[in-house]
């Protein structure tokens, strides 16, 4: 039985106004987070992103791969207007009663590792609606234009019945892809005077939006613009398939409307809700199989060679090689699995 939509368990006295946070376990913050009490959900999403010893067991309470929240993507290159847009979508979801979620990505500090940026800062006129919960995360590294633990985040906020959930990459380019395995809609938002018009139409970047948003409209090369996007749409054999193409001012509001009714036209005809569950389910999986494959695979060398730079001297005397230790690796795993086999037998 789905978790998310059982009613919300009576407000404990961790929920209250003078939250004692220190002392709280695994199950009062999972409470916190359904109650949506705002200052301990800020407090469960640090711990998610610094890899608290709890946070593990949270996730575990509180995923649910049949939520009903709406995923959007919103990519882009830098100075495509991403910040802007996201702030008019709030505004249209909250005239609508929705509760909105924002994860807005941002490059990391090179001196605290937290978000360089704060894109928060463009929203401020929903920084006191209690309606509407904003997170700037630090990429710390992390490729594809996302934080690496931006799909726990997504997860923490459908569990407090944020719907719809926005997230803002940072934007990098052609590399910001892993942002449409992860949206349920992905925005590819474009705007006009950015350099050659073929940059923007390399593989990659125009393969992952579901809706191109066409931004800043009233500026002059905007039908070149929609021109060349065209022309790299029909490139596409099935005319089905190709993304509808939005004209849009994020800045004056123009287009807004459009853009939400496409959303809803998008999500109207995409997957069924099994379908969308075991896609979701699919991604954390193997997001999560990824992350314990390295620290099991660092774990393993260190135990052999005493550290990861050790095992680098070895290789760089000639002593082994990546590959080899690559082996050692996959032949472990081997082994394991056939003892365990052995004692099932036995």
């Amino acid at each position: 039985m789905s978790r998310k939509y059982r009613p919300a368990e009576p407000p404990a006295e961790v929920v209250g106004s003078e939250l004692d946070l220190q002392s709280c376990k695994a199950d009062d913050f999972v409470r916190i987070v359904r109650n949506n009490n705002q200052r301990g959900l800020s407090r469960v999403l640090s711990m998610v992103e610094n890899g608290h010893p709890l946070a593990s067991s949270i996730l575990h309470s509180l995923f649910d791969p049949e939520r009903l929240c709406l995923t959007i993507g919103i990519t882009g290159p830098p100075g495509a207007g991403k910040s802007t847009l996201t702030n008019r979508l709030i505004s249209y979801y909250r005239r609508h009663g929705n509760k909105v979620g924002v994860i807005a990505v941002d490059p990391s500090s090179p001196f605290s590792g937290g978000a360089l940026l704060g894109d928060r800062v463009r929203m401020q006129e929903h920084a006191s609606d209690p309606g509407v919960f904003i997170r700037s995360m630090a990429n710390r590294g992390h490729l594809g234009g996302l934080s690496g633990t931006t799909r726990d985040a997504l997860e923490i906020l459908a569990a407090a019945s944020y719907n719809p959930v926005l997230i803002e990459t940072m934007g990098v380019g052609q590399a910001e892809v892993e942002i449409a395995s992860l949206a349920d809609i992905t925005l590819l938002v474009l705007v006009p005077g950015l350099g050659d018009d073929v940059q923007t139409m390399k593989a990659g970047i125009m393969e992952i939006g579901d809706i191109i948003v066409l931004n800043k409209a009233d500026r002059p090369g905007i039908e070149q613009l929609e021109l060349s996007v065209n022309a790299s749409l029909e490139l596409i054999p099935d005319p089905a398939a190709r993304p509808p193409v939005i004209r849009c001012s994020a800045q004056t509001g123009e287009g807004i409307e459009e853009l939400a009714d496409a959303i809803g036209s998008c999500t109207a005809s995409g997957t069924g809700r099994k379908e969308i569950a075991l896609r979701r389910t699919a991604l954390v999986l193997n997001s999560i199989i990824r992350e314990k494959g390295r620290e099991l695979a660092r774990t393993l060398i260190i135990d052999r060679y005493g550290s990861i730079e050790e095992a680098i001297e070895s290789i760089l005397a000639g002593e082994t090689t990546p590959y080899r230790i690559g082996e050692i690796l996959s032949g472990f795993l081997k082994n394991k699995r056939e003892n365990e086999n052995e004692c099932k037998r036995d």
